[in-house]
């Protein structure tokens, strides 16, 4: 009897050893993949003319949906703290975007950032790419 008690001890600190071993295995993740934007996207001309309707408009969905995060001024200070937020206002931000990147990453969504999908419609988009490009003209 005293050889079974000795068994089953030894296995359940066996049990206890191996489980906290697992516990402290940190959980592994998947590399984030690369995010790519089709040439197709990339190279998409705006269709709509950065006038001051164009801008109003673009204005009124920045307020709304973005300014939260990139801030009231672009200048990438939101009332939600994100890191890694692009300053708008230096025109070296988005200075190798084309406007055709813009919109995909306004459609489709980067990072944390939520897709706007197919809630707005494309003009609307294209208006708030002319809004964000004008941040860097003030």
């Amino acid at each position: 009897m005293l050889k079974i008690s000795v068994i089953i001890s030894a296995l359940l600190v066996l049990q206890v050893a191996l489980w906290a071993g697992q516990a402290q295995e940190a959980p592994k993740t998947p590399p984030a993949e690369e995010y790519k934007i089709p040439p197709e996207a990339a190279n998409q001309p705006n269709p709509v003319k950065p006038t001051a309707e164009s801008l109003a408009k673009g204005k009124k969905i920045y307020g709304y949906d973005c300014a939260m995060c990139h801030g009231e001024s672009g200048d990438g200070k939101g009332d939600v703290e994100m890191k890694g937020m692009p300053d708008f206002t230096n025109p070296a931000t988005l200075k190798n975007r084309t406007d055709g990147e813009l919109f995909y990453i306004i459609r489709k969504g980067k990072g944390e950032m939520p897709p706007e999908g197919d809630r707005a419609k494309p003009e609307d988009l294209w208006n708030l790419v002319n809004y964000i490009r004008s941040f860097a003209k003030k």
